[in-house]
């Protein structure tokens, strides 16, 4: 089974990518599993972006692990020799990273050796999209998400460098075996025609 993962920062296109692909047919070969807050009926439930405390990321970490291994039985039973994920476990350690940067939670560790205890799909090959803050802030506004523009902590220009940092610096190296970077500042419809030549060449 190979897996291909989707990451890069919120806007950047990989769910519009992931929802081109299922109407160019890809799910006629390959098991395609959606964002993890996807999973989460309430958006209440949702863990917050930015926890306060380094035991509320870590209980946010195990929130999206359950989601993480009901995903990998579904794969398992779906059978199909490719797998494409909106968003991977490095999401949840590219988050940590950032998070133990900016405010020194010393989590990080902690989520990579809790990783090895559970079930996961580590992606073969990872696409990230690679989207600056204005084009990243352009799209919000565009899809009318930006009644808090100022307070969207995900884009956040320190943190949206940290995260960044985790997949392109080495200095941590990602769970994915490998990693290529896809700039992203085109228009999503753009984007997600890349995506689709660079997916189905990793499919063959």
């Amino acid at each position: 089974m190979k897996v291909i993962a989707l990451e890069g920062p919120s806007y950047a296109g990989k769910s519009t990518a992931i929802n081109h692909l299922r109407r160019q047919g890809i799910g006629n070969h390959a098991f395609v599993s959606d964002c993890y807050v996807k999973h989460i009926a309430h958006r209440d439930d949702i863990p917050p972006a930015q926890p306060g405390s380094a035991a509320a990321q870590l209980a946010a970490f195990e929130t999206f692990m359950s989601i993480e291994s009901a995903q990998v039985r579904k794969a398992l039973a779906n059978a199909s020799p490719v797998v494409t994920l909106d968003r991977s476990v490095d999401t949840l350690l590219a988050h940590a990273h950032a998070l133990d940067s900016l405010f020194g939670y010393n989590v990080h560790h902690q989520l990579r050796d809790r990783l090895q205890e559970l079930p996961f799909l580590r992606p073969d090959h990872t696409l990230y999209l690679d989207a600056s803050a204005e084009v990243l802030s352009l799209r919000r506004k565009t899809a009318g998400h930006a009644a808090a523009e100022s307070n969207y902590f995900l884009h956040e220009p320190a943190f949206l460098d940290h995260a960044r940092d985790y997949f392109v610096s080495g200095a941590q190296p990602p769970v994915s075996r490998e990693v290529t970077v896809v700039p992203a500042d085109a228009t999503p419809p753009e984007v997600a025609h890349a995506v689709e030549s660079l997916v189905m060449l990793r499919m063959r």
